[in-house]
C-alpha cells in the first residue's frame, strides 16, 4: 500500500521551498546593482521586478506553511527537484523582459540553461545585450554550479539533518567536512579564490589583447563563472571564437579543467596532498578518457584534412576538452561540426560530452568516477574467471581514500549510467521525429543532457515548442541525476493515489 502525503509533509516541502526562493531573489540583486551602475534604467526595472516576485513568492510559502516537523528523505528529495523548476521559471522573469527573447518559453530554457550550467542558448542579438542582463546569464551559471541548495545551505539554512537530505537530491553525496554547512561553505570559499584568479587572468588578456580596462575586466567575471562552473554562456555569439585569442583559450582550458574536479580532490589539494589526483580514480580515468577520445576525433579530422599542426589542438582538443568538462565553450561555429568534422570526430566530440567530468563537481554527465567503477568491476569478473573456483577476488579503488569495491558502488554506477543512456536516447528519438539526421540528433541530445552546451545547429528559437520543453527536461534530469526527479514522481503518485 501506498501511503499518501500528509498536508504536514506539504508544508515542510513548500517553506524550504519558500527558504530558497527567497535566495534567488535576494541575488538578484547582483545584476541589479550592475544595470544601475551602468544606468541601465529599463533593465534594472526588470531585475526588480524578477527580484520583487521572487521575494515575495518566497516569503508567502516560507510564512504561511511553516512546519515543525523534521526534513524527511523524501522532502529533501523533493525540495530539491522542485527548487531548480522554480529557479527558471523565476530567473526567466528578467530574461524575458529584456526583449531579447521570442517567447517565455524561450527565456526558462535559457534559465534552466544557465542554473543547470549546460549553455544552449535561445537568445536573441546576444551581442547587444546589456551589462546587466549578460551579469545575470553567467551568474546563473556560477550559482547553478555552486548548487542552488547549496547556496540556501550557506546562507539561508541552518541545521544539518535536513540538510544533508536537499544536498544529496542535488547530485551530491560527499561531505567534504565534518557538517554539509560546512562542506557547502568549503565550496563557495575556494570558488571565490578561483573567481579572484580566474577574472585577473582573464582581464589581463583582454586588455593585452586590446580590450578597453572595464569590458576585459567584465569579460573576465563572466567568462570566469561559465569555465569554472562547466557551463558555456558568453557575452557573444561567436563563444571563445570572439576573442582569437591563444592565451585566453589556454586559461579557459585551466578553467574547465578546474570545474571538472570534484571539489573533495580541491580540498586535497588546499590541505597540500599533492599526490591525491595522481592515485584517485577519477582523475586516472579523465585523463585516459580524455586520451582515447581525442585520439579517436583526430584520426576522423585527419579523415577529412580539416585542421593540421596548431589548428588540432586549437579546433580539435579544445571542443574535446570543452565537451568533456560539460563546459561547451567552442572555438568554432555551430555547422562546422555538420560541415569539417566528420562521423568518427563527431562520435569522438559525442561520447566526451557523454562522458562527463567528476562527481561532485560542476560538471554534467555520466562522470568518470561511475566509469572507473563500471572498468573496475570488469577487471574484477575477468580476475575470478581465471582465479581458480576457491579464491576470494577484491578490488579496491582509491577515491579520496581507499575503498573495497562492492556490489552496491557498482549497482549504483550502472544504474546511472543506464539512465543516462535512456535519457539520451529519448532526446535522441524526439529530434528524428522532427526530422534531424540521427547524428545530429544524438549530439544535441547528448549535450542537453550532459548539461554542456555544444551544439552543432539545432538548438535555435526556430526549433519545434517540443523540441525545447524535451532539452528543458533533459537538462533538468542531467544536473540533478535523476534521484530527486524520481522522487518527485513518485510523491506525486502518492498523493493521488496513496491511501
Amino acid at each position: 500500500m501506498i501511503l499518501k502525503p500528509s498536508f504536514e509533509d506539504i508544508k515542510v516541502i513548500l517553506h524550504n521551498i519558500g527558504r530558497l526562493i527567497i535566495g534567488i531573489g535576494i541575488l538578484m540583486s547582483i545584476p541589479l546593482i550592475t544595470s544601475i551602475l551602468f544606468a541601465e534604467w529599463s533593465v534594472s526595472l526588470d531585475f526588480g521586478i524578477g527580484g520583487l516576485l521572487s521575494l515575495g513568492l518566497g516569503i508567502l510559502l516560507f510564512s504561511l506553511f511553516k512546519s515543525e516537523k523534521e526534513i524527511s528523505w523524501i522532502h529533501g528529495l523533493v525540495v530539491a527537484s522542485m527548487s531548480w523548476i522554480a529557479a527558471m521559471f523565476l530567473g526567466a522573469i528578467p530574461l524575458y523582459l529584456s526583449g531579447h527573447f521570442g517567447s517565455y518559453l524561450d527565456a526558462c530554457f535559457d534559465a534552466m540553461s544557465g542554473f543547470a550550467t549546460t549553455g544552449l542558448v535561445l537568445i536573441q542579438d546576444v551581442n547587444h545585450a546589456s551589462n546587466g542582463l549578460n551579469m545575470w546569464r553567467h551568474f546563473m551559471m556560477f550559482l547553478g554550479g555552486q548548487g542552488i541548495i547549496v547556496v540556501g545551505l550557506t546562507f539561508l539554512i541552518r541545521g544539518t539533518g535536513g540538510a544533508y537530505k536537499m544536498y544529496v537530491g542535488e547530485a551530491r553525496e560527499e561531505r567534504i567536512l565534518p557538517n554539509v554547512i560546512q562542506t557547502a561553505r568549503f565550496i563557495w570559499k575556494i570558488s571565490l579564490v578561483y573567481l579572484i584568479i580566474g577574472t585577473a587572468s582573464l582581464a589581463v588578456i583582454g586588455l593585452i589583447e586590446g580590450m578597453a580596462p572595464l569590458r576585459a575586466l567584465l569579460h573576465g567575471i563572466w567568462i570566469f563563472m561559465a569555465a569554472f562552473d562547466t557551463g558555456g554562456f558568453t557575452p557573444q555569439s561567436q563563444s571563445i571564437l570572439y576573442y582569437h585569442s591563444f592565451p585566453f583559450e589556454i586559461v579557459t582550458i585551466g578553467l574547465m579543467l578546474l570545474g571538472t574536479l570534484n571539489f573533495g580532490l580541491h580540498y586535497a589539494l588546499w590541505k597540500r596532498d599533492w599526490k591525491e589526483p595522481f592515485r584517485n580514480i577519477e582523475t586516472i580515468t579523465l585523463f585516459f578518457s580524455v586520451m582515447f577520445i581525442f585520439t579517436l576525433t583526430a584520426i576522423g579530422l585527419k579523415q577529412f584534412v580539416t585542421y593540421s599542426g596548431m589548428a588540432m589542438f586549437r579546433k580539435g582538443f579544445y571542443q574535446i576538452i570543452s565537451g568533456h568538462s560539460g563546459t561547451g565553450y567552442m572555438t568554432i561555429g555551430a555547422r562546422q561540426f555538420i560541415n569539417e568534422w566528420g562521423p568518427m570526430a563527431m562520435v569522438g566530440a559525442t561520447l566526451a560530452m557523454a562522458a562527463g567530468g567528476s562527481a561532485c563537481s560542476t560538471a554534467g554527465g555520466i562522470k568518470v568516477l561511475r566509469i572507473g567503477i563500471f572498468f573496475k568491476a570488469l577487471f574484477q569478473d575477468v580476475k575470478k574467471i581465471l582465479s581458480p573456483g576457491t579464491a576470494l577476488i577484491t578490488e579496491k579503488f582509491h577515491h579520496l581514500k581507499d575503498i573495497v569495491l562492492e556490489e552496491k558502488f557498482v549497482r549504483s554506477a550502472l544504474l546511472i549510467i543506464l539512465t543516462y543512456i535512456l535519457t539520451y536516447t529519448l532526446g535522441t528519438v524526439v529530434g528524428m521525429f522532427y526530422g534531424f539526421p540521427l547524428y545530429q540528433a544524438v549530439f544535441e541530445s547528448v549535450s542537453a543532457a550532459a548539461n554542456v552546451g555544444l551544439s552543432c545547429g539545432i538548438t535555435s528559437p526556430t526549433m519545434p515548442t517540443p523540441l525545447k520543453i524535451t532539452y528543458i527536461i533533459e537538462m533538468w534530469l542531467g544536473r540533478l541525476e535523476f534521484m530527486s526527479i524520481f522522487a518527485l514522481i513518485g510523491f506525486i503518485i502518492a498523493y493521488f493515489r496513496g491511501k
